[in-house]
């Protein structure tokens, strides 16, 4: 029987994401016990009470969160010690390292398709890991020839919120608009939004925003609504289970480190506009993020719009960056990671209903688009069949 004192808050999307791929871990090889005690413990009984507790109920590993700050005394215990998340870059216990600079990277490839030329970055300067993306989206800024613009403050409560965020409020005045915000996570995107509301600037057509983490309670509290990014938490979870179960068998304790990766960008209100003039190419992208699941001709949407083939074609390739079949394609791997990531259906299945006519074709676009394979994808990141 393997007994696991967790330690963490279940309230946010990732601590349960991460706790169901634990317990899902658990149940496919326990049976395992999990103990909690409340966040206040250690300020009632201090680290020896904690301590105590771990030895009277045998605990063979612990699950712990930054909100304990001074967490050193664990290592007296001599047991696997993993950290869902923490300021410092200390290396005794086992813990989550995100490939933060990728998060970034893929945040700033996402607005540069929108065909933003202003990107900034709203982060927590407390953590190592809201730094690590800051970088990673301010390095693919420069390579993109896009300006970039940086904030930062701590999280912030309901009371200092409404203290603190004045400096916040000028930043956000003072950008350049329209453009592209990318938040550190989602609790930072939704202050932003809030923000947002009280000085009457409009989210998406002056600022379109972006968190991370998916938390789609966060997410849909906001009006408009906010796009995220996706990350495997729950495949962190039941990495997680495996790598502690494989040093409690084995009776030891050596640190470990999971890598937590960006999946896709779950697109809401929020990030619904393209940073184009022209009228018409606006319309011609709406037409096809709405209809793009059918056989699409370029002769068909020069019927939309006062355009020909031609001239349609040049004005798509200068608005966009890319060319209307390309476009086209883009939506249809988009609509197929999803599909694969949230249904059962089969590749074939999938690939009809993208609007392919030919599954090998629908395969060799993925891979393409990807580096994954479709089952491969699937394999890796769906929680559908796990």
């Amino acid at each position: 029987m393997i007994k696991i004192l967790v330690l963490i808050d279940s309230a946010t999307e990732f601590s349960r994401r991460f706790l169901t791929g634990l317990i899902r871990y658990a149940h496919e090889n326990g049976p395992w016990i999990f103990y909690r005690l409340p966040m206040y413990y250690k300020m009632l009984y201090g680290e020896a009470g904690i301590v105590e507790r771990i030895r009277e109920w045998g605990i063979d590993a612990v699950i712990v969160q930054w909100e304990y700050h001074e967490i050193k005394f664990l290592e007296d215990l001599d047991i696997p010690v993993f950290l869902q998340n923490y300021e410092d870059d200390a290396d005794w216990f086992s813990k989550i390292s995100g490939d933060y600079m990728e998060v970034g990277a893929m945040a700033a490839d996402f607005f540069a398709k929108k065909r933003f030329k202003n990107f900034a970055f709203y982060g927590n300067k407390n953590f190592l890991w809201s730094k690590g993306r800051a970088e990673g989206y301010r390095i693919e800024v420069e390579k993109l020839g896009g300006n970039y613009y940086y904030f930062e403050s701590e999280y912030l409560t309901n009371s200092q919120w409404s203290r603190s965020h004045i400096e916040l409020d000028e930043w956000l005045s003072s950008l350049p608009k329209p453009v592209a915000v990318f938040a550190c996570d989602d609790y930072f995107a939704l202050q932003v939004a809030e923000m947002c509301k009280i000085n009457n600037i409009n989210i998406p057509h002056e600022i379109s925003l972006l968190g991370v983490d998916n938390d789609e309670l966060i997410c849909n509290l906001s009006y408009p609504s906010i796009s995220s990014i996706v990350t495997d938490d729950e495949n962190i979870g039941y990495v997680a289970g495996k790598k502690l179960h494989t040093l409690i068998m084995n009776k030891k304790n050596i640190p470990f480190r999971i890598i937590k990766k960006p999946i896709r960008i779950e697109e809401r209100q929020s990030t619904e506009k393209y940073n184009i003039s022209d009228k018409y190419i606006i319309q011609i992208i709406e037409y096809i993020e709405k209809n793009f699941i059918s056989d699409i001709s370029i002769d068909q949407l020069t019927q939309i719009v006062p355009l020909g083939r031609r001239n349609l074609e040049k004005k798509f390739k200068e608005a966009m960056g890319i060319t209307l079949y390309q476009f086209i394609l883009e939506k249809k791997t988009e609509h197929l990671s999803y599909k694969l990531l949230t249904t059962r259906e089969s590749l074939l299945d999938i690939a009809i209903e993208a609007g392919f006519n030919d599954v090998r074709n629908a395969y060799r676009i993925f891979k393409k688009n990807t580096g994954y394979t479709p089952l491969n994808f699937r394999k890796k990141f769906s929680k559908v069949d796990k």
